[in-house]
């Protein structure tokens, strides 16, 4: 026996969300008057056609009732990123500068799942209103649309809590408040911090305020777009290390950095997934800064050893590139600070695999997240321990604690899925006419929403001459990621509709 699907709830909670959406949408066109660019009719038109269909939606679902469900939850959480995608496409195609509808369509689901992958092959012939757009996409999906919503939906009558577990990245997640709305409110404003200080700062050091705020709302949400076609390649130390910085912070669990600003600096402190995560970052930097250091050389062209000057000069400078691709790479961010393809190979492979890991989970970065990969490893040391100690009880502990057998089964199911879909990607990118080694990057790239590949699709290239149907397929895996794969998977299985 079925229950009654409340088809009602669905509708309101969607009409309230492109309501909100509609608001950030209208503060670009706002941004399109002030500079007089010329598609601001066509981002106002799309901001009212917007907010028409978001009251339709709440009209719709009037007289539902304000209690969310499970099953409501994910299909909820599941429908907004691509109805939020079907409207935040609008402003390009409408205006013409991405006339094609499948490239709109992907550019427009590369931002908000903080992807970073753009089929731009001049980002800086587009408008600022076109620019500040796509920052704002990544910006509203980098800390995660339903987390800014939950904050939000008491405003409408609404309870965010199956929103809330149905979106957070990670194995679980923490309430700071016993109102789930509270906690989202102090993580959004951890998040508005972390962009205005990363604002001052970069325009600060020589950047123009309007591509330091740009720059800002991409790396808070991990996400990677950039209004020049070089990245951060050609900006200076001081500029590349704010990034950097940045971009580490927003790795890390926002509710750890609650934390401290409540006062509570111990919390982070103890913390094992902290330690894993930014244990890997100082030992990916030490390691692929020495190679770097090895590939920019000390030697002059006789082989004698350069000055000491020059010599500290090409450290700081391999020390910079080595931690910036790091940190770019871990939290899936993207940005880029040196062509790595144009690295000896067993760097920029390294690089490759860092691509896999993710930061925290309950940050805004993408990836397999430290602590499933702490799990996991503990999880194989655990079955080595049982085959010696056969009658032995070996518990998996992560942060102090045991972890039930749930949450282990859990993050083997995910690891399944995660290589199961990466091989699948790879396969049908291969069909399209994708080089193998191509194909196995923009896979890892897609499902971990880091954005930048290796080959034509590295950090100089674009997906612009991408297969149409691998554009569709890869921007599938995308939302896949995003929502770290089960909340899609259970929407195609009968459990979650039976009663």
């Amino acid at each position: 026996m079925t229950r009654v699907f409340n088809t009602r709830i669905v509708f309101r909670t969607l009409g309230a969300l492109l309501l909100i959406e509609s608001i950030f949408m209208g503060l670009t066109t706002l941004l399109g008057f002030y500079y007089d660019a010329p598609d601001k009719e066509s981002f106002l038109v799309s901001t009212v056609i917007t907010l028409l269909a978001g009251l339709l939606g709440l009209l719709f679902g009037r007289h539902a009732s304000s209690h969310v469900t499970e099953r409501e939850g994910y299909v909820i959480v599941a429908f907004v990123w691509i109805v939020f995608s079907i409207f935040g496409l609008l402003p390009y195609y409408m205006s013409g500068e991405i006339g094609n509808l499948t490239d709109a369509w992907f550019e427009t689901m590369s931002g908000f799942t903080t992807t970073g992958a753009t089929i731009l092959p001049n980002v800086e012939a587009m408008t600022k209103t076109v620019l500040f757009w796509r920052a704002m996409t990544q910006w509203l999906g980098g800390l995660g649309i339903i987390v800014l919503c939950v904050a939000l939906l008491p405003m409408f009558g609404l309870g965010g809590m199956q929103l809330y577990a149905a979106e957070v990245t990670g194995v679980s997640y923490e309430k700071l408040s016993p109102r789930i709305a509270d906690t989202a409110k102090r993580m959004w404003l951890i998040y508005i911090l972390l962009t205005v200080c990363e604002s001052f700062l970069l325009n600060l050091f020589g950047m123009s305020s309007f591509d330091a705020v740009c720059h800002s709302m991409s790396t808070v949400a991990t996400g990677g777009f950039s209004t020049r076609n070089l990245s951060v390649i050609n900006d200076g130390p001081a500029i590349q290390y704010t990034i950097a910085l940045f971009m580490l912070l927003s790795g890390i669990n926002f509710t750890q950095i609650i934390y401290i600003f409540r006062g509570q600096p111990g919390k982070i402190v103890h913390d094992e997934e902290t330690h894993w995560y930014l244990g890997a970052v100082l030992i990916c930097t030490v390691l692929l800064s020495a190679g770097l250091f090895v590939h920019y050389g000390w030697l002059d062209p006789d082989g004698r050893l350069e000055s000491i000057t020059h010599i500290l000069q090409h450290g700081e400078k391999a020390f910079r590139k080595g931690f910036f691709m790091v940190v770019s790479a871990m939290t899936s961010s993207g940005f880029a600070a040196s062509d790595y393809m144009a690295w000896p190979k067993l760097l920029w492979v390294a690089v490759f695999f860092m691509m896999f890991t993710g930061a925290s989970s309950g940050s805004t970065s993408g990836g397999i997240k430290w602590v499933r990969i702490g799990i996991f490893a503990k999880s194989a040391l655990a079955e080595i321990q049982h085959r010696i100690h056969p009658n032995a009880i070996v518990p998996v502990r992560f942060n102090g604690r045991a972890m039930s057998p749930q949450t282990t089964s859990n993050v083997m199911a995910f690891m399944f899925f995660y290589i199961f879909i990466i091989v699948i990607t790879v396969l049908i990118f291969c069909a399209c006419g994708i080089t193998f080694d191509e194909a196995i990057g923009t896979a890892v790239s897609a499902i971990g929403n880091v954005g930048v590949s290796i080959g034509q699709f590295g950090p100089l290239g674009s997906y612009a001459d991408f297969p149409t149907f691998a554009k569709w397929w890869m921007t599938l895996v995308m939302l896949i990621g995003r929502l770290e794969i089960f909340t899609i998977i259970l929407l195609f299985t009968s459990a979650l509709w039976k009663k």
